[in-house]
């Protein structure tokens, strides 16, 4: 029931039909409280957008960060602004658009599931992300693509594909206006290889393709291409790029010259499956402009296929908004895009989401700048997180606790910090605590820093997003299981090599955290390489992202001096207990590292066979209340 007032305060405050007629619903209500200005003083972007007759606004990987980055510590001011901002943002642009007479198209490549409270925090009975994907379907999106966090749990990937009478896990006659997310968009959300299993049929979760005009009567055929998951949960499947590009329905859907192809999906621009697609295309329409808005890194990343083509890929976390723009041939029919084999002109930019960006680039004021639409829908996330508690503080951090920026271990790491409040957190109603154990976690488990000030739910939940259980086996020697930890984190020669292979399949089933954190770290070295601390002094940069990548020209809209970064292990554990080689212990760890555990178990050790029957749950807490459960313990 809570569940359903939490909906109901949501609808309450952003229920809207589908012409997105807001200023009638909310006239001018600015009763509730808003940032008016960021929390700090930030740089404006450096330069205006460039318009062309084509433009795009792209969002990926948004991990219900509906509400904004609202801590004080830099970066985090950088992202201040919230889906309501964005939304304000979104009407300005548009009327712009049409103002300059050029189409401009708002696109999403995917995950909106697993990061935030307003995603996690649902009380049981609930569906990740059902409430939070509320406001996101009062966006006017042209195009949304399917990510994999849409695929872990099936009720997730249900609640994406059917409407709340179907389901009947959550509904109401008083909610059935809360379609599902699909049908909302009107053959838009894209699935092109995923399907979802219901009553023994496979189909779409979305639709394969798209056709249709932009405004300015451009035809446009799109796809929504997911790269190849393999830890979806059972009955969805996950097609192989390399298969979906031979299928019957695909060689149809391309075969009509459009003015451009635009193909949107959580796959990323660089080091994987998307020049299958693209060869694809070009194999059929060799000179047709090819849009590719990519995702699922969490980077900031651009290149160009050919000339007529480009790829963007636009950060995580709503810490970017993506902007290209085409300078594309007025629409003349079938075949006019082809005309002529001359490069086309094209520009990226990675904007930072605050209001100070908003307003440079749609030239209002801080007092013309919202829209009763943009409001009510900040309004409406503001109620959902009060509805789910969010702001409950477990404790107050005393300091900053980073992932990357900090050494590990070190005082100041959250990796650190993590290892340390397994032992408290699982030493509760659990009757095998006084035992001796080492407790093994992945590192890539933690999602976010945590800041000093109050450590809420909603911290709880972005730093440590995931649910996972804990499971152990007993009665393992002291030698043994002190093994582990080296060997998962690729000790030697050979760990090194079956490293590889672990982390193709972590990739597969999800894991981009290397590639991320790879980024980080080219960014930082380079800067320390051209002796970025002066120059940083000299112009006073804030902290925040520093992209270089394959496209021309500068893309980062508002320059920033990069993060310290600190390479972290892949694998973390509590402090060894000092006890003898031969001692049997509880070796605990996190379900989804078992497979790989066991296997490097038999691996450091001869004297017993170790398999998935040896294996015992170690406790009910989950890896969502670790750090909560902490906090009220050490931080009060």
């Amino acid at each position: 029931m809570q569940f359903l007032l939490a909906l109901a305060l949501a609808g309450a405050a952003v229920a809207c039909s589908d012409d997105h007629t807001h200023a009638a619903r909310d006239g001018h209500d600015h009763s509730h409280a808003k940032r008016e200005f960021p929390s700090t003083k930030l740089a404006p972007p450096s330069r205006p957008l460039h318009w062309a007759s084509l433009n795009i606004i792209h969002t990926t990987d948004s991990h219900g960060w509906l509400l904004g980055h609202q801590k004080t510590s830099f970066p985090e001011p950088n992202y201040s602004g919230d889906f309501g901002d964005f939304a304000s943002f979104v009407t300005h642009m548009k009327e712009i658009a049409v103002e300059k007479d050029v189409d401009l198209l708002l696109v999403d490549s995917g995950d909106l599931h697993d990061g935030t409270g307003l995603s996690d925090g649902y009380p049981a009975g609930g569906v990740d992300a059902h409430a939070s994907n509320e406001f996101f379907k009062q966006l006017p999106y042209d195009l949304l693509a399917i990510g994999n966090h849409e695929l872990y749990i099936y009720n997730n990937t249900l609640d994406m594909h059917v409407s709340c009478k179907v389901l009947k896990l959550f509904c109401l006659q008083a909610l059935v206006r809360y379609n599902n997310f699909a049908p909302r968009f009107n053959g838009r959300y894209l699935s092109s290889n995923v399907n979802i299993t219901i009553d023994g049929v496979s189909r779409p979760v979305g639709d394969r393709f798209a056709k249709f005009k932009t405004r300015k009567g451009r035809e446009v055929t799109a796809l929504g291409v997911l790269y190849d998951f393999t830890g979806n949960d059972k009955n969805t499947t996950v097609q192989p790029v390399a298969d979906m590009v031979k299928e019957a329905w695909f060689a149809e859907a391309i075969k009509d010259e459009p003015d451009f192809f635009l193909l949107a999906g959580h796959m990323p621009v660089s080091k994987d499956n998307w020049p299958l697609v693209f060869n694809a295309v070009r194999a059929v329409h060799p000179l047709t402009p090819i849009l590719i808005l990519g995702g699922h890194t969490h980077i900031r990343d651009c290149l160009q296929l050919d000339g007529r083509s480009m790829s963007l890929e636009s950060g995580r976390y709503m810490e970017t908004v993506g902007w290209m723009s085409a300078e594309l041939p007025a629409p003349k029919g079938h075949g006019s895009a082809s005309s002529s084999s001359k490069n086309i002109t094209f520009t990226r930019r990675y904007l930072d989401p605050n209001r100070v960006t908003y307003e440079y680039h749609t030239g209002r004021g801080n007092f013309s700048f919202d829209t009763p639409w943009g409001r009510s829908i900040t309004k409406g996330l503001e109620n959902l997180a009060k509805v789910f508690d969010l702001s409950f503080q477990f404790g107050t951090a005393p300091h900053d606790f980073t992932i990357n920026q900090a050494p590990y271990p070190s005082n100041d790491s959250v990796l650190s910090l993590m290892a340390e409040a397994m032992p408290v957190a699982f030493s509760l109603n659990n009757s095998r605590a006084s035992l001796p154990n080492i407790m093994i976690t992945n590192s890539g488990s933690l999602r976010f820093d945590i800041y000093a000030g109050p450590f809420t739910k909603n911290d709880q939940l972005t730093a440590s997003p995931f649910a996972d259980s804990f499971l152990y086996i007993p009665s393992v020697p002291f030698a043994a299981a002190n093994a582990v930890l080296p060997a998962l984190n690729g000790a030697g020669a050979d760990e090194r090599r079956r490293d590889e292979t672990v982390e193709a399949e972590l990739w597969a089933r999800g894991y981009v955290g290397t590639r991320y954190t790879e980024w980080l770290e080219e960014m930082y070295r380079r800067d320390v390489e051209q002796g970025g601390e002066a120059r940083h002094a000299a112009a006073n940069l804030s902290l925040g992202y520093v992209t270089t990548d394959a496209c021309p020209g500068v893309g980062d809209d508002t320059p920033h001096a990069p993060l310290a970064f600190n390479n972290i292990p892949d694998f973390i554990a509590s402090d060894a207990p000092a006890v003898a080689d031969d001692t049997p212990i509880d070796l605990v760890f996190v379900d989804f590292i078992e497979s790989q555990l066991i296997g490097i178990l038999n691996s450091v050790q001869k004297d017993k066979t170790y398999t998935t029957a040896d294996i015992l749950s170690y406790t009910d807490v989950l890896a969502t209340e670790v750090l909560g459960i902490y906090a009220q313990q050490a931080w009060n």
